[in-house]
């Protein structure tokens, strides 16, 4: 089949920059990025995420490391790039009002011709968002957010500029323009499997899953199954999953794991 993000073929490559504190040092940093990702493209890579944290994250480093804004930063990868599918991996429901979001992400997909789409994900760091005085309400909340500012996107991005009421957002216009150049690839990030998979079976071209410890099989059965609940061909939905990748792996290891992966369905 043809993926939702356009790409043929059995399974694609991205490059997932979550590290930005690199030897050449902040004053470096844009020539350093621009220079990375035109050698990731040039290499195949077919796409590129970002973060969307303001904060380094536990297990990556410190919390004081650098960490550049998500769509400022997609904004520059796209000046620096010409074919890779660009998003965040993913952006945090709680940090933009859903207009501007969807207003974000229309921008960058006309000026990229395309190539911007939307990660985006109920949001978990709380001692980011209580050290910078992001809103953390309670999970149930979030997820009534998530579910709202997806309905608010996937309206701005249609012909329709009809009020959206909703039990959190009300909009009165939905009006966008310019509209987008392509419909933007939309990715729910997670593996909730009561609420998150079933997000992404009701409204997403794709999801994501980690693979860090395991092929996460189950989780594409539990998918598979919101699916059939909500009429939804499980095949039109794009199975992407992340594996870690550091200076000691070696090109064998990362094939073994992608073929398990592919073999699962990813």
């Amino acid at each position: 089949m043809r993926h939702p993000s356009g790409r043929d073929g059995p399974m694609e490559f991205g490059i997932h920059i979550a590290d930005f504190t690199w030897k050449s040092g902040p004053a470096q940093l844009g020539p350093a990025l621009a220079a990375h990702v035109r050698n990731a493209e040039a290499a195949g890579i077919q796409r590129i995420t970002v973060m969307d944290h303001f904060w380094q994250l536990p297990g990556i480093g410190p919390v004081e490391h650098e960490m550049l804004e998500a769509y400022a930063t997609l904004g520059f990868i796209a000046a620096h790039t010409e074919k890779a599918l660009l998003h965040t991996l993913v952006t945090g429901v709680i940090y933009r009002h859903p207009s501007l979001l969807a207003k974000q992400i229309s921008t960058l997909n006309v000026l990229s011709g395309g190539r911007v789409g939307l990660g985006i994900g109920a949001a978990w760091n709380e001692e980011e968002c209580r050290g910078l005085g992001f809103p953390f309400p309670p999970v149930a909340q979030r997820f009534r957010e998530l579910e709202e500012t997806i309905q608010i996107c996937l309206q701005m991005w249609s012909d329709s500029e009809e009020p959206y009421e909703g039990a959190i957002w009300q909009l009165e216009r939905t009006l966008n323009s310019p509209q987008n150049v392509t419909k933007p690839y939309l990715m729910i990030g997670g593996g909730g499997e009561k609420k998150t998979l079933k997000l992404v079976a009701q409204y997403a071209d794709a999801c994501n899953l980690s693979a860090m410890a395991e092929v996460p099989t189950h989780k594409l059965d539990v998918l598979r199954a919101h699916c059939d609940d909500v009429g939804r061909d499980y095949d039109e939905i794009e199975k992407t999953a992340m594996i870690a990748i550091n200076p000691t792996s070696t090109p064998e290891e990362v094939a073994t794991r992608v073929d398990a992966l592919s073999d699962a369905g990813f």
